[in-house]
């Protein structure tokens, strides 16, 4: 699949005329660096810009403090922004920090591994950049919850809040804290969020 996305504007969805698979879709985002590619159920690609200085500062500190309290805790695996779930829905989604438990990583082959990882986080980050929508990023928790993840955190400089969503429970939203700490599945991890309202 060949297409010029730079004379494009942006974000913008395509629609292929038939579902890419796994390999195919990773091939299409691979030619495609370093726009942020994503899949919805029915098979329709949205094609997003790469972040700016803000907004990718933001998305680094939030990754990088989830994978280093994974490190130190040795009970799961966390990914950078870069990773792509295969969704029991069918849609291929890369959240900005996710945590899966080392019992389900350990449970795939090796092969598995090494491409789109088909399941669901369990724990998910989102940060809410300069051009997307919060509606959009709203619906997209709640297709995390949907498809399995037991805790999601919306987090949104714009709006200096943090929205955490759980299966079955009312959202809370959190206005400008200094730091969020996790409830299962990650219970302990904490999240300092007062240098992402520096630029709000």
């Amino acid at each position: 699949m060949t297409l010029n996305l730079a004379e494009l504007p942006m974000p913008i969805t395509l629609r292929p005329a038939a579902p890419l698979s796994d390999e195919e879709l990773m091939q299409f985002s691979a030619s495609n660096k370093p726009y942020r590619i994503e899949q919805n159920k029915e098979g329709d690609l949205t094609v997003m810009t790469p972040l700016g200085g803000v907004g990718a500062s933001n998305e680094g500190l939030v990754s990088a403090e989830l994978i280093m309290w994974t490190r130190a805790t040795g009970n799961g695996k966390s990914f950078s922004p870069n990773i792509g779930f295969r969704l029991k829905d069918g849609s291929c989604l890369s959240p900005d920090g996710s945590w899966v438990p080392i019992e389900q990583w350990n449970a795939l082959s090796k092969d598995q591994r090494k491409g789109l990882l088909p399941l669901c986080p369990e724990f998910v980050i989102e940060v809410r950049s300069e051009t997307d929508r919060r509606k959009a990023v709203e619906a997209k928790m709640k297709l995390w919850i949907e498809n399995g993840a037991k805790l999601a955190w919306l987090v949104d400089p714009l709006l200096a809040s943090v929205t955490i969503y759980r299966p079955g429970e009312p959202e809370q939203s959190l206005d400008r804290p200094d730091s969020v700490t996790a409830t299962a599945p990650v219970a302990g991890f904490t999240l300092s969020t007062a240098e992402l309202w520096q630029e709000s």
